[in-house]
């Protein structure tokens, strides 16, 4: 059973399960696969270096345009503008991200991470639950107070009741890493 994340000597540190490895493997790896767009990166030079290059528009999937949002909302031609040269290197930032903080779960023992992991997971995790609040329909305190109404009145096996719990593990995960980094610089 998973343990908070506390502030240590060596950086912060957390204990998960095989299971909970598992799942929060299994997460990360499917939220990097929805931001994979099947391009092939570019020749040119510039492009490439700046990521420049990409759609115009917002993704077809609702959830990952919450992980890629609109630029400038009251002006569709920046908005597009920005999109193009930004969205690129976004995903690919979002991607090497998930994937660095998916590589620390496959070291044993406790979760240790020094402070470039532990913003990997912060951001990670903050993606994570993006998606499943998209998927659950949370836009406000109001939803979420919805979703759980509706995960106690229904059977376990309801898919919702699933998801609702797995976002109420990743929130309480995220709120315990914020609380020891806070605590760790509030030691300097």
């Amino acid at each position: 059973m998973a343990r908070r994340f506390e502030s240590a000597r060596r950086g912060v540190t957390a204990t998960l399960d095989d299971d909970e490895r598992a799942l929060l493997g299994g997460l990360l790896a499917e939220v990097s696969e929805l931001l994979d767009d099947g391009s092939v990166p570019s020749t040119d030079p510039l492009e490439a270096l700046v990521g420049a290059g990409g759609p115009t528009t917002p993704p077809a999937d609702p959830a990952v345009a919450r992980l890629l949002p609109q630029g400038a909302k009251d002006d569709p031609d920046a908005a597009r503008e920005f999109r193009r040269l930004t969205e690129k290197g976004l995903r690919a930032r979002k991607r090497e991200t998930l994937e660095r903080a998916r590589a620390t779960l496959e070291r044993p023992g406790a979760l240790v991470l020094d402070a470039e992991e532990a913003h990997a997971w912060l951001v990670s995790l903050t993606d994570v639950r993006l998606v499943l609040a998209e998927r659950l329909g949370l836009r406000t305190d109001e939803d979420a107070d919805a979703v759980l109404a509706e995960a106690a009145t229904s059977t376990p096996e309801d898919p919702r009741v699933w998801m609702a719990s797995v976002y109420d593990f990743l929130t309480w995960l995220q709120e315990s890493l914020v609380a020891a980094l806070m605590e760790r610089q509030g030691r300097r």
